[in-house]
């Protein structure tokens, strides 16, 4: 049987799952009964409430007498460490581009990747059914980041099919079909099959999977000669340490699913049970002459984040996993297999530096482990900054904004404040679309903002772009907050009364304690307020008065938004049923004197 592995490369939500779906049912994986629901390939509880795809998968379908292996690939830049590695399984990449959206800063860093390993692209101009959409225009965009990325004249001959992922129809004329089947001939026609050179076996493990019964899963594409089970192999690592393993299981993918395999060929996708302390990179070869692969790179973190231990007045509480041992453990053990995270102990037992490509990528991590039963602390997002020639850098981001053109001027006055530079400035339709260039720390607390200013309407995207010489102090959050005073229950008499100087962040009845932050002062400067007082009560009754208390809903913030708010002597507990904000240092005679050693170090220096 013929063999094709394909990726499918968009930006975020250009309907790269929706595509999936599609494929899985053109090609009768399911039943023709059988309820799936939609973005089947979405199946993290991470995934599916955020709409947005996380790791990568693999699905595979036959269509006439060939089987399709189908990766689909994250969105968001910030795992691009996921999907420079899965690349290295395909051979063509189909790229997905909204038709009214067009090529947007993720399509150009999953593309440049593709292109520079050579694979056979096919474009795929999604969402041809929506209003005021330009296929046209769209098309000629793509030409031009293609040429601007420096394909070769082979790549720039790229095949176009238009269509709606929704509707389930795509050809290569942009009139309705009756189903996708054009597109997958056009994968069998355009996308070349497995490059297989000779010589005896070679894998490289490009993704891992776990299964409580297996254990740790080896995923990657044989490159060369055969695989079996049963056979005993070198796992060739970093280094060149070489290990001798055995083959106890072999599994290729069918249809969502995996299923047992005697023997696979190269250029087909497995995973392979039974093998230790492999790492993402390692290369499984011949017993007898072990050859390594290329190491796969992946590009640097640009942004730490302090992990610690929680140890506010309400440590253990929730949370199953509480000591700096648990913590440490899980971090380790993350580190395996999201390649683009590292970690570092610091000088202190109960805290320990994440380095990560963004406050989403990091976000996810504290998410997932939230979920699974961690408590713990982290601090204020921090950009990584380098010495280049005697001189400190830092990374940049290209910044796109979509924006109706009312808020336009509102939206540049905010980015040139945050020392971003403005490179485009164009109208699409009735939206305008502008492009900046701007420092990392700029983008940390903007998204909020930019939604507060422009009525929910901007459209934000980013990308990394390089290291720059260090553009000076940004501006941070104008207004100060309010700390609670003491450890108790928060009242609706107190809140009430203390409303007119801030937005709070919790209810009434809620427990807080000395040190948490309970609301957004409306001036500069912190306030400590007492907010767990409770109304003193006569034999007297106020008609009218007791029922006139009107508390405004408090403000929910996720942890992304959190994570943008607090600033450098501030930090978030995260437990599996809480996000409060806190004050690093809880107490305020304390605070106060570490402020002051801090102003006299200043004055000293």
């Amino acid at each position: 049987m013929q063999i094709r592995n394909i990726a499918i490369i968009a930006h975020v939500d250009h309907g790269k799952t929706t595509l999936v779906d599609k494929i899985l049912h053109a090609t009768h994986v399911f039943r023709e009964n059988q309820e799936t629901g939609e973005l089947i390939m979405d199946n993290n509880d991470l995934e599916k409430e955020r709409g947005i795809t996380i790791f990568s998968k693999n699905a595979a379908v036959e269509y006439k007498d060939t089987k399709i292996n189908v990766i689909d690939t994250p969105g968001h830049s910030d795992f691009g460490g996921e999907v420079e590695r899965v690349l290295k399984m395909a051979d063509g990449v189909l790229l997905l581009v909204d038709a009214f959206e067009g090529p947007m800063p993720q399509t150009r860093f999953v593309l440049q990747k593709a292109l520079q390993l050579n694979l056979k692209p096919i474009v795929v101009i999604n969402k041809v059914d929506k209003p005021n959409c330009r296929p046209d225009e769209v098309h000629d965009a793509v030409f031009e980041l293609f040429f601007n990325l420096d394909a070769t004249e082979e790549q720039l001959d790229f095949p176009t099919f238009y269509g709606s992922g929704k509707n389930g129809w795509f050809n290569s004329k942009n009139e309705q079909c009756a189903d996708i089947t054009p597109l997958l001939d056009g994968i069998l026609q355009y996308v070349p099959a497995p490059k297989v050179s000779e010589g005896p076996l070679q894998l490289q493990i490009t993704s891992l999977d776990y299964s409580s019964f297996l254990g740790r899963i080896a995923v990657g594409k044989v490159t060369r000669g055969s695989i079996k089970e049963g056979q005993s192999i070198a796992l060739v690592q970093a280094g060149g340490v070489i290990k001798r393993s055995k083959v106890k299981e072999l599994y290729t993918f069918m249809g969502m699913g995996k299923k047992k395999a005697a023997e696979v060929v190269a250029g087909d996708i497995c995973a392979v049970v039974g093998l230790e302390d492999f790492n993402i990179g390692d290369t499984i070869a011949d017993a007898e002459t072990p050859e390594a692969l290329p190491v796969i790179s992946v590009d640097e973190p640009t942004m730490s984040m302090l992990f610690g231990i929680n140890n506010s007045p309400f440590f253990g509480k929730d949370g199953k996993f509480v000591t700096s041992r648990h913590l440490r453990d899980r971090l380790m053990k993350e580190t395996e297999k999201n390649l683009a995270l590292r970690v570092e102990d610091t000088d202190s037992a109960d805290s320990f530096l994440v380095y990560g490509r963004g406050i989403l990528h990091l976000g996810i991590l504290i998410e997932t482990m939230r979920r699974e039963g961690f408590e713990l602390t982290v601090g204020q997002p921090q950009v990584l900054v380098k010495e280049i020639d005697g001189k400190k850098h830092e990374p940049y981001e290209i910044l796109v904004v979509d924006v109706p053109a009312e808020f336009s001027g509102k939206v540049i006055d905010m980015v040139t404040q945050r020392k971003g530079e403005m490179l485009v400035m164009e109208s699409k339709g009735e939206m305008q679309h502008l492009e900046f260039e701007i420092p990392s720390r700029g983008l940390i607390g903007l998204r909020s903002n930019m939604l507060t200013n422009t009525a929910g309407e901007a459209v934000m995207a980013h990308r990394f772009l390089e290291y720059k010489p260090w553009k000076g102090p940004i501006p941070g959050r104008n207004n100060g907050v309010l700390l609670s005073k003491n450890q108790e229950k928060t009242t609706a008499y107190s809140i009430d009364k203390l409303q007119e100087r801030g937005t709070f962040f919790v209810d009434p009845g809620e427990d807080v304690y000395a040190g948490q932050i309970i609301a957004e002062h409306i001036k500069p400067g912190d306030l400590v307020v007492n907010a767990t007082e409770g109304k003193k009560l006569t034999n007297m009754r106020a008609s009218g008065s007791d029922d006139s208390v009107r508390i405004v809903p408090r403000k929910q913030m996720t942890l992304e938004e959190c994570m943008e708010y607090i600033q450098q002597d501030e930090c978030i507990e995260v437990t599996p049923k809480k996000i409060r904000l806190r004050k690093s240092i809880l107490d305020e005679e304390e605070r106060k004197r570490f402020q002051k050693v801090l102003k006299t170090e200043e004055v000293g220096r």
